[in-house]
């Protein structure tokens, strides 16, 4: 599939979690916790025969089946976040990996994570 795509999707979920920056140095290196809001966009260039990209509903499972794993945990105890610092920007990369497992194909592709700790503070990863 060539960069530039057609169609855009995005869905917006939630979770809430505890984490603790480690080495940061001030409040957010103690324990602490946010209502997570997450957002997963995916791209592509062709509709289906009913003219859908792809079923809001399907991508609605797919960021809930990932969600269900980080809500009402202490990230840092998780495996991955046992060695990668549970910050926003390493959480919408780490949401971004497992969406690509399960939605990527020859015709759609994640596009975006986007992870708010705050309402006004976002952190996105995309490739």
């Amino acid at each position: 599939m060539s960069k530039k795509s057609n169609y855009e999707l995005s869905v917006t979920s939630s979770f809430s979690a505890a984490h603790n920056l480690r080495g940061y140095k001030d409040k957010c290196e103690k324990l602490h916790g946010h209502n997570w809001k997450v957002e997963l966009a995916v791209r592509g260039n062709r509709l289906n025969g009913i003219g859908l990209l792809l079923d809001f509903k399907i991508l609605k499972e797919r960021l809930k089946s990932i969600l269900e794993g980080l809500d009402h945990t202490h990230l840092n105890d998780l495996p991955h976040f046992k060695k990668v610092n549970p910050s926003s920007e390493n959480i919408a990369k780490f949401i971004y990996k497992q969406a690509s497992k399960l939605l990527n194909s020859g015709e759609i592709t994640v596009s975006a994570v986007s992870v708010w700790e705050t309402d006004s503070s976002c952190a996105v990863y995309r490739e």
